[in-house]
């Protein structure tokens, strides 16, 4: 599955799965390597579905397999410029990693140890040019 592109449905109904996976069964003899595969998938769904934790937990694992990396791109803070985000960073509140857009661009917290914190220009997903199959 990894590496497939494929949408997420985040309110896919498990029930509706497991019909499909069902009728699926039904074209591959009882036994065979394809009805097992198959078995196991409902049994998963069967173990997820009547437990609201788990559940949600595995609609997330599912969405972090299906959706496309920029859509997990989360951002910790949107700033109307450069200078804005600056003042933040000196406040101290911002942390290592933390992905920010200021002035309309994507910067990168970076810990630099004893000489602190600073933004470094990243390009966000929206800043570069589209995919095209095949790159």
């Amino acid at each position: 599955m990894p590496g497939l592109p494929m949408k997420y449905n985040k309110n896919f109904d498990v029930d509706t799965v497991l019909r499909t996976v069902e009728a699926v069964s039904r074209n591959h003899p009882e036994g065979s390597p394809e009805e097992e595969a198959l078995r196991i998938c409902a049994a998963a769904l069967l173990f997820v579905r009547d437990d609201v934790r788990k559940l949600d937990e595995f609609r997330e694992f599912f969405r972090k397999l299906t959706t496309p990396a920029a859509e997990g791109v989360k951002l910790a803070h949107t700033f109307a410029s450069r200078e804005e985000a600056e003042a933040w960073l000196a406040s101290g509140v911002a942390t290592d990693g933390q992905l920010v857009r200021a002035g309309g661009q994507g910067f990168i917290v970076v810990d630099r140890g004893p000489k602190g914190l600073k933004l470094v220009r990243i390009p966000l997903p929206e800043e570069l040019p589209p995919h095209k199959p095949g790159e």
